[in-house]
C-alpha cells in the first residue's frame, strides 16, 4: 500500500519536507483509544503509537489533538521503545460536531475526509430536521455529501421516492442512493464515490445498517452484526470505536458509533448557507434585527402564515440559530476561564521565580 493510496498528496509532501530531514516518517491514523493511536505506514504496516507531551500541551482544545484520518510524523522507536507522534500535518478537511452534553468543544469525527455518507431509512429513523443538521455540518467540513436510504426492502417505492425527494430538496448537491444492505443492493452506487486515495466517512443512527454496509464494502466481516430486531427494526450491533478501514477495491472508510446527538458545531455563515430560502425572506423583514418570532413586519413568519414556508423548517431554523448562540456563549465563558487560568499560572510562576532568586541570594549571603 502506497502513501498515495492512503490519501497522500503534494500539499502533504510539502508540509512534510522539513520533518523528513529529522528522521521522522509519515503515517495516517486509523484508530484511537484513550491511551494511544494505531497508524498505517507507507508499506501498509500497522503500528501503535503515542503522542509526545509537546503536542499534548500545545493543544488548546481537544479538537486540536490528532484524530482518526489525520496525517502525522512519527519517530520510530527502536526495539522495546514506543513509536512517538512528533508532529501533526495540516488538515485538508475536518468533519466535527459539538461534543455531546454541555461542553462547548468540538468532537472531531474524522479528518481529511472527502465524502461524508449519511445512512438512514424511510421509516422510523427518517428525520428531515436531523438531515438539515447533517448537511450543515458536512457543508462546513468541506466534504461532499452522500445519503443512503437503506433498508429499501422494508418500504414501498412511494415511501422511498418521497423520502429521497425531501432529502434532495434540503441539499440539491447531495447524492441520494436507495440501498438495501441486507440484499447487497446499491453497493455499486456507493463504490462510485470511492477510489484510491479518497476517504469516506459513514455516519447515522444505530441500527440503520451501517456495519452491514461496511462488511460488504470491505468484503469481510470487519464489524460483527446480529439479526434485526423484529419489533424495532434495528440491528443489535453498534460500532464501538471510530476506525479508518482501507478497502481492497480502493479508497478508505471511516465507520462511526451510532450518533444519538447531532448538535451543531458551526457558525452563522454555515447556518445561512443551509437555509438560503429562509435568509432571502429575512432580508425582507421590516427591522434588520428582527428575531423572527414576535417582531412586527417579520417576512419569515408571514411566509409561514401564508403557507409559503414549511412551519417545521421555520422552527428548525430558529432552533439552530438559538443553539449556535448558546454554543458561542459557552465558548466565550470557556475562553474567559482559560485566560484566568493562564494569568493565575503566570503569577504562580513569577512568585516561584522570586522565591528561587531569594533563596540563591540567601545561599550567597546577600541581603
Amino acid at each position: 500500500m502506497t502513501l498515495q493510496e492512503l490519501g497522500w498528496n503534494q500539499e502533504l509532501e510539502t508540509a512534510f519536507s522539513n520533518l523528513s530531514e529529522k528522521g521522522l516518517v509519515p503515517a495516517r491514523l486509523i484508530r484511537e483509544t484513550s491511551i494511544n493511536f494505531s497508524a498505517l505506514l507507507e508499506d501498509g504496516e500497522e503500528i501503535d503509537t503515542i503522542l509526545c507531551g509537546r503536542l499534548w500541551n500545545a493543544a488548546v482544545l481537544d479538537s486540536d489533538l490528532p484524530a482518526v484520518g489525520d496525517w502525522v510524523a512519527i519517530h520510530m522507536g527502536k526495539e522495546g521503545e514506543p513509536h512517538v507522534i512528533r508532529a501533526q500535518l495540516p488538515r485538508r478537511t475536518v468533519f466535527s460536531r459539538k461534543m455531546p452534553g454541555n461542553s462547548s468543544q468540538a468532537q472531531v469525527i474524522g479528518a481529511n475526509i472527502d465524502v461524508v455518507t449519511v445512512v438512514t431509512d424511510a421509516g422510523s429513523d427518517f428525520n428531515v430536521r436531523r438531515m438539515e443538521r447533517y448537511f450543515a455540518l458536512i457543508h462546513r467540513s468541506g466534504a461532499k455529501a452522500v445519503v443512503l436510504l437503506n433498508k429499501s426492502d422494508l418500504f414501498s417505492k412511494e415511501e422511498l421516492k418521497e423520502a429521497a425527494a425531501e432529502i434532495s430538496a434540503l441539499s440539491p448537491d447531495a447524492k441520494v442512493h436507495i440501498t438495501s444492505a441486507l440484499k447487497g443492493e446499491g453497493l455499486k452506487a456507493i463504490k462510485s464515490h470511492l477510489k484510491p486515495g479518497l476517504t469516506m466517512c459513514i455516519v447515522g443512527s444505530s441500527g440503520v445498517g451501517k456495519s452491514t454496509l461496511v462488511n460488504q464494502l470491505y468484503g469481510d466481516e470487519w464489524q460483527w452484526t446480529s439479526e434485526v430486531n423484529e419489533t424495532t427494526g434495528k440491528g443489535r450491533h453498534t460500532t464501538t470505536c471510530r476506525e479508518l478501514v482501507p478497502l481492497e477495491s480502493g479508497g478508505m472508510l471511516i465507520d462511526n458509533p451510532g450518533m444519538r446527538e447531532i448538535q451543531m458545531w458551526t457558525d452563522e455563515d454555515t447556518l445561512r448557507g443551509s437555509f438560503e430560502d429562509v435568509e432571502q425572506l429575512s432580508s425582507q423583514c421590516k427591522f434588520s434585527d428582527c428575531s423572527h418570532t414576535n417582531d412586527a413586519g417579520c417576512a419569515i413568519r408571514k411566509a409561514v402564515e401564508e403557507g409559503v414556508l414549511d412551519p417545521a423548517r421555520y422552527e428548525s431554523y430558529l432552533n439552530l440559530e438559538t443553539e449556535i448562540a448558546a454554543l458561542r456563549k459557552r465558548a466565550k465563558k470557556r475562553q474567559m476561564a482559560v485566560e484566568r487560568w493562564h494569568k493565575r499560572n503566570h503569577r504562580v510562576k513569577a512568585r516561584n521565580l522570586d522565591d528561587r532568586i531569594q533563596l540563591e541570594k540567601d545561599a550567597r549571603g546577600e541581603i
